[in-house]
């Protein structure tokens, strides 16, 4: 898990929404059917509609391409700009055990919520404002639902979650001649909860709700800086501290008949967690441009995301389903950052899948579309970029194609 989630990339500001071969074929427009074990994530009441264990098990494979083209007036102006790695997996586990004669279900998940992996060239023109960032975020969720009458569900859990930070840019606007650059690299644990509920309020009708609180993080690690030929390479303690937001997201689903399921969702993110963060470091570091508290203006903003699904189920076990996703961007141009690159998002999705007694197979195709986003105004969110000059302002675009593949069993 650890080895593949290093390479995620960011979804919604940096979420990862696709945990699911048939909730993403539809969209990700699930929380008011959540009917298999990836419930736990996308809305954990669902797992009580689930008979005996289940597992189910999937890995999101991601080809991505995020595009920077500098502002007519900067000397690299005609210049297009790609990130190194374009590639990024996120695996998925989940697992669901019916509590014989009782109302309850348990449920565990495992998986990365979120996650950021982009490097830019040095010659993009924003090298002091940002070079590279890499998130690494994994949860363990266990969860418990309870039916409280037929129809009607509630489910609470804990998320026991770790993240990796790793953010680099350089000292300098260029990274020659003269070798520089500034890095901060720290890990933490921080707890947190989720909440489900999911309501039949009609044969064909069933409403579901989920939320997931914020998670702090402490990081503990340290700094790196280079700038020759005075500074050699030097590293030693540093610390910062990161929220990630809460989440909400509520949906209808209609079936008006056994073959058909429509659904329609909503999903809020609270990005307004990412405003400053100060990266303390042990000692003061001697370079006017990188001070002992170096501070990070993010000043992001919440994001909303809508989608639809439908599923159309076959006789034989199989199903074919397709689905719309929109989502919002969450960094505004004051601050913009190149190492999120978000801007609005459209999601287009279709996949098959096989239901039989014992086993489930699920595989979605999901492209990504970002209209180009042009930046002017933004200021650097670090001390080293207010010396250079240099800002974030261009255009960016974004295109991705994504399969999610998911395999389960019940026993």
């Amino acid at each position: 898990m650890f080895a593949l989630a290093s390479g995620t990339v960011f979804a919604n500001g940096m979420r990862l929404v696709s945990q699911d071969g048939l909730a993403t074929a539809r969209g990700e427009a699930f929380v008011a059917t959540a009917d298999n074990a990836s419930a736990v994530y996308y809305n954990p009441a669902g797992i009580s509609q689930i008979n005996g264990d289940q597992v189910r098990v999937g890995v999101y494979g991601i080809n991505f391409n995020p595009t920077f083209q500098p502002p007519d007036t900067a000397p690299n102006s005609g210049n297009k700009y790609h990130v190194k790695q374009t590639t990024a997996l996120a695996p998925q586990l989940f697992f669901t055990h019916e509590i014989e004669d009782t109302p309850f279900t348990f449920g565990l998940g495992s998986y990365a919520p979120y996650g950021a992996g982009l490097e830019w060239p040095d010659d993009t023109g924003f090298y002091s404002v940002a070079k590279s960032s890499q998130v690494t975020y994994l949860r363990l969720n266990p969860v418990l639902a309870i039916k409280i009458l037929p129809g009607l569900s509630f489910a609470g859990g804990v998320m026991a979650d770790y993240a990796k930070i790793e953010l680099g840019q350089g000292l300098s606007s260029t990274a020659t001649p003269l070798a520089n650059h500034f890095e901060y690299s720290g890990d933490g644990f921080s707890v947190g909860y989720n909440l489900g509920l999911l309501w039949q309020v009609h044969p064909t009708i069933s409403v579901g709700a989920t939320f997931r609180s914020k998670t702090s993080f402490a990081t503990k690690g340290h700094t790196e800086f280079e700038s020759q030929p005075v500074y050699p390479v030097t590293r030693q303690k540093a610390e910062a501290s990161f929220d990630f937001p809460l989440t909400a997201a509520a949906g209808i689903s209609w079936r008006p008949s056994p073959k058909w399921n429509c659904e329609v969702d909503v999903d809020y993110t609270d990005w307004r967690v990412f405003d400053t963060v100060s990266i303390h470091q042990e000692n003061p570091t001697g370079l006017f441009a990188v001070p002992q508290d170096m501070p990070v203006d993010l000043y992001w903003k919440a994001s909303w995301m809508y989608s639809v699904g439908v599923t159309r189920y076959f006789d034989n076990g199989w199903n074919a389903s397709v689905g719309y996703a929109f989502n919002q961007n969450s960094v505004p141009d004051n601050y913009y950052s190149p190492l999120a690159a978000d801007l609005d998002r459209h999601f287009v999705s279709c996949g098959i899948g096989f239901s039989g007694k014992k086993y489930q197979c699920n595989i979605a195709y999901q492209f990504g579309y970002g209209p180009e986003r042009t930046v002017s105004g933004s200021l650097p969110s670090t001390p080293p970029a207010y010396f250079t000059g240099q800002t974030a302002d261009g255009t960016y675009s974004f295109i991705s194609h994504a399969v999610l593949i998911t395999v389960g069993i019940r026993f």
